[in-house]
């Protein structure tokens, strides 16, 4: 029988150490032997901005150039792609190829995608979102797999296998999800759907260097030296929220999962191949949510809800400026879904009223300054 989860030792990103650590996460899935030749694989990258590799933010090229050579080897024709936030064409995503150090797969004798077109999904079965603009290169691939990267995220607390494919729906259109489902509880419903839409064939996590702190893009790079893999992009993250000291209940996407069936609900339920406890950081620096409090209640009692909703505006997290890092570029004004930001005197003024707390300002803040910020009660709670 297949583990659900298999996690090994990779040290750092040495061409000959990533091969083995690749082969040795995958064996006990069944490596390679359903790739065919002739098949087209898709892997879906984490590409959330140009930043270098040794940031923390991206999947390392050199495991991407090592996985499509693997598959290469088999006969596969390989195409790396992403929609990061931003516009969704070839000047935008060159940037992105280039700073990220993606020319390695195409040396390891992949593509990188340069089809920028967009196609409609239909999901009827879905839970919240039906229907939906995604990237059409996907619809290219006989498999896709979902290579992600372990970081904090000030919305979802975690951004690894499940939020990866949010990637899927173009850059430009992303914040209008966020307008969509501004609740975390539907966000993450939402990020499930396209999971079960797209169904990746493999997800595999890029722990050598994690992101920790003011994660996915103003974090801080943190070594960890694993290689996490399994079928289920949500076993693979109930597993790596125990690595990083998070609680199932701070992860949406985890809570979704388990509303599902997709999940157990602990990580001593799953069958993972590999010992994990080694790898778990007591230390790292997490994005302590309060997203737990939100899924308090079962929707029917009047008490449990305003409860409930109480508790979401006393303990939610939402963006802080650090005026110090402010260089008054506007990335965070023209970010935002919900409108909630203006420039006022070059710096950045958030309208509470209006904020939607989804985050965008922090995650796409090119010099880190917007951080979240928990309130002094969430604090003395839950130091």
């Amino acid at each position: 029988m297949k583990p659900d989860v298999v996690i090994a030792p990779c040290a750092d990103y040495q061409e000959e150490r990533v091969k083995a650590a690749l082969e040795q996460v995958l064996a006990p899935l069944g490596g390679l032997d359903w790739v065919k030749a002739g098949m087209n694989i898709a892997i879906k990258a984490n590409l959330v901005a140009a930043m270098k590799p040794e940031l923390g933010a991206t999947t390392h090229p050199a495991l991407l150039a090592g996985l499509t050579r693997l598959l290469v080897e088999r006969g596969a024709n390989v195409v790396v792609g992403d929609s990061p936030g931003g516009l969704y064409n070839g000047m935008f995503l060159g940037r992105v190829y280039a700073v990220t150090g993606l020319s390695a797969v195409e040396q390891a004798g992949g593509r990188l995608n340069r089809n920028f077109e967009e196609r409609e999904g239909v999901s009827p079965e879905a839970a919240v979102c039906r229907r939906f603009q995604y990237t059409a290169y996907l619809d290219e691939a006989d498999a896709v797999i979902n290579f992600c990267k372990l970081k904090t995220h000030g919305m979802m607390g975690m951004s690894c296998g499940a939020k990866n494919m949010f990637g899927a729906i173009p850059g430009t259109k992303k914040p209008e999800y966020h307008f969509r489902y501004p609740d975390p509880r539907d966000f993450a419903r939402m990020l499930v759907d396209l999971d079960e839409y797209f169904k990746p064939r493999l997800t595999i996590v890029d722990a050598v260097t994690c992101m920790e702190g003011n994660g996915p893009t103003g974090g801080t790079p943190r070594h960890m030296g694993a290689l996490v893999a399994g079928e289920s992009p949500h076993k693979v993250d109930l597993l790596c929220a125990q690595l990083i000291g998070v609680k199932r209940q701070e992860v949406p996407t985890l809570e979704a999962a388990l509303e599902r069936g997709l999940i157990p609900e602990t990580v001593e339920e799953l069958q993972v191949e590999g010992a994990y406890a080694p790898f778990c950081l007591e230390d790292f620096q997490r994005i302590t949510t309060g997203n737990g409090h939100l899924f308090q209640g079962d929707g029917t009692s009047v008490l449990k809800r305003m409860r409930g909703a109480l508790m979401g505006k006393v303990l939610a997290q939402r963006p802080k400026l650090n005026p110090e890092h402010c260089v008054g570029c506007a990335a965070c004004e023209n970010i935002c879904p919900a409108k909630a930001i203006v420039m006022v005197k070059g710096k950045p003024e958030i309208n509470r009223k209006q904020c939607i707390r989804c985050f965008c300002c922090q995650e796409f803040c090119p010099k880190s300054a917007l951080v979240v910020h928990r309130t002094a009660i969430a604090r003395l709670l839950d130091p």
